[in-house]
């Protein structure tokens, strides 16, 4: 009768493996580019996957000035903010923010697609977006993967 018997293991901090991987992020449609990193993130293509804890990989996106929005996004899409004050409702196009720096684009587009939580807050702190093909994270030698390949 063991052999019919499964347990279910479930993840936590000192068990979960974290990986560092590059993402290219040239011509890369952003809202698909952002899913598939937003699921890296939060560890959802392992097979040990827990809800309730970190247990995705540390994502570096690089080239992020060469992202693509179809149509008329970049200036025509608005992004909202409210500051709390009366007549305080911002608004600012994908153009206005990658002019500010493009992680603000790249964070704001992930964030939307994590839980709104702490787990949520702590998973983001896990994303570096840099312009440019270099990067500060060396050091923890990660490995390139084909975002294109994952679902």
């Amino acid at each position: 009768m063991d052999t019919l018997s499964f347990k279910t293991i479930s993840a936590n901090k000192a068990t979960v493996n974290k990986e560092w991987v590059v993402v290219d992020a040239t011509d890369q449609h952003l809202g698909r580019l952002c899913a598939k990193v937003a699921k890296l993130l939060r560890g959802k293509y392992k097979p040990n996957f827990t809800p309730h804890v970190d247990c995705g990989d540390n994502v570096i996106i690089i080239n992020a000035d060469k992202i693509v929005l179809t149509g008329n996004k970049w200036n025509d899409r608005i992004y909202l903010r409210y500051t709390g004050y009366p007549g305080g409702q911002r608004e600012f196009t994908p153009a206005s923010l990658m002019a500010k720096g493009e992680d603000r684009l790249f964070r704001k587009v992930v964030k939307g697609m994590l839980p709104k939580n702490r787990l949520g807050a702590k998973l983001l702190g896990n994303l570096y977006v840099y312009a440019g093909t270099e990067h500060k994270q060396e050091a923890q030698q990660p490995k390139s993967i084909d975002i294109n390949l994952l679902k």
